[in-house]
């Protein structure tokens, strides 16, 4: 059995190589190519994979997420004092207890909640908080102490320690450009938005004139044109996503292999394992969605990835708080629920992780343009078939503050390490840097 099972692996991992090679590469450079595989056969492979495995999706909510508004602590009068125009009516709640509610629009999770399959972590930061958007992103990403820097992320750690030989697609990343908990010395997983713009060949030309690539993916995105909804006035801001280091000092030899890598990941084959499975979810429109839809498929087609990356941005709002902040709970609920069902069709929803993260909450008060700026604290959301449902930590106190913040009580490399030592099963110490105390929410 484990002969066989060491044959298929390299023949899959031959394979790989020499198609993407055969893509891209000139035919003097063959020779590089013989050099990578023997290299391949060498390395460690991952026993576990996303084939057979458990998955991490990590969702990040970019901007700075209204945890107040989103888990509402409605049984406490200083809510409704700090926020007299924004502060959400008791009766418009989906109540969890007779403190805290989720946000209306959150029937979906609601529901999810209810059948046992949402953790909700309150009051999460870190010490000595940083209201900067890129600093605290990086804080986050990286999961270091709020006084260093680091370059290497939490993910790209995990990658670097835990998953040396595996496929290199073990991190997916849907984005612009690869997200900074990505970051690691050897550079593993891929990172791409549209199919289009990792098109190696041109594809088969759909009646639109476009390429079947962009077609497909912008009948995702629930758009004929390609172009995300137009946004209004106070949407909540431009924050999309805030991406790690692009320059690396990468060998000839590693940037052949990792270019080779991204060519399997081309249009083409991400189009082939999209088109593969037919899912029974109705997805709403946007860009979040069409994200979730695309690695509900990947799962579905057997992609050996243990990490996906989505962003949800526009939770900046400074102004005109009220609308915006509804709307991305809906966007944020229906393509979530979406996904969900999704999974539940493939049978995969036990194997699934959703975490959720924001790089800090909004301060208690309103201001005068009827927005929220930036503060410190806010839930996480963790979410899947496995998850031990309920309310963990305990809700921040709204008067006694730090500079008019909520003040944290459950560091966030806490959810990182329970997630990583019990869902990855990865050591935590060795990537976190340290060990932080479990939550019992797996």
């Amino acid at each position: 059995m484990k002969t066989t099972l060491q044959t298929r692996r390299k023949f899959l991992r031959t394979s790989m190589l020499g198609a993407a090679a055969t893509w891209t590469l000139p035919v003097f450079l063959e020779k590089t190519f013989f050099t990578l595989d023997a290299m391949a056969a060498d390395a460690l492979t991952q026993s576990v994979t996303g084939k057979d495995g458990t998955i991490l999706v990590v969702l990040q909510m970019a901007g700075g997420n209204d945890g107040l508004n989103m888990v509402v602590p409605f049984g406490d009068d200083a809510y409704y004092r700090a926020r007299p125009r924004l502060g959400l009516a008791a009766d418009k709640l989906l109540r969890i207890d007779n403190y805290a509610g989720l946000n209306g629009k959150l029937a979906g999770i609601k529901s999810l909640f209810d059948e046992g399959h949402v953790a909700v972590v309150q009051g999460v930061g870190y010490p000595n908080p940083n209201r900067s958007h890129f600093r605290s992103t990086e804080i986050w990403e990286s999961a270091s102490d709020a006084d260093r820097n680091v370059s290497e992320g939490w993910l790209g750690r995990y990658f670097d320690n835990c998953c040396a030989g595996a496929d290199p697609t073990v991190g997916v990343a849907i984005g612009e450009e690869m997200p900074q908990a990505f970051s690691a010395k050897t550079p593993t997983g891929v990172t791409f938005s549209r199919p289009e713009q990792f098109r190696w060949r041109p594809g088969d030309k759909s009646g639109s004139g476009m390429s079947s690539e962009e077609f497909f993916y912008r009948q995702l995105n629930g758009s004929g044109t390609g172009e995300e909804g137009a946004r209004t006035a106070n949407d909540g801001g431009s924050i999309g996503a805030i991406a790690g280091k692009t320059k690396s000092d990468l060998s000839a030899l590693d940037f052949l292999q990792r270019t080779a890598l991204d060519a399997q990941l081309s249009s083409d084959k991400i189009l082939a394992i999209a088109r593969k499975y037919k899912s029974m979810a109705v997805y709403p429109q946007g860009q979040l969605a069409a994200s979730l839809n695309v690695i509900a498929r990947m799962i579905a087609g057997g992609l050996p990835t243990r990490v996906y990356y989505a962003s949800q941005g526009g939770f900046d709002t400074h102004a005109g708080q009220m609308n915006a902040h509804e709307r991305l709970m809906t966007e944020f609920n229906d393509a979530v629920a979406a996904f969900v069902a999704d999974l539940k069709q493939q049978g995969n929803f036990n194997r699934v992780l959703l975490m959720t993260f924001s790089e800090f909450g909004r301060r208690v008060g309103e201001n005068a343009n009827g927005g929220t700026d930036h503060g410190a604290a806010a839930p996480m959301f963790v979410l899947g078939g496995a998850v031990k449902a309920g309310l963990y930590g305990k809700y921040p106190s709204l008067t006694d503050l730090d500079n008019g913040d909520l003040k944290f009580n459950t560091d966030f490399r806490s959810v990182y390490g329970t997630v990583l030592d019990q869902w990855l099963k990865a050591p935590s110490q060795v990537v976190l840097g340290r060990k932080f105390s479990s939550l019992p929410i797996l």
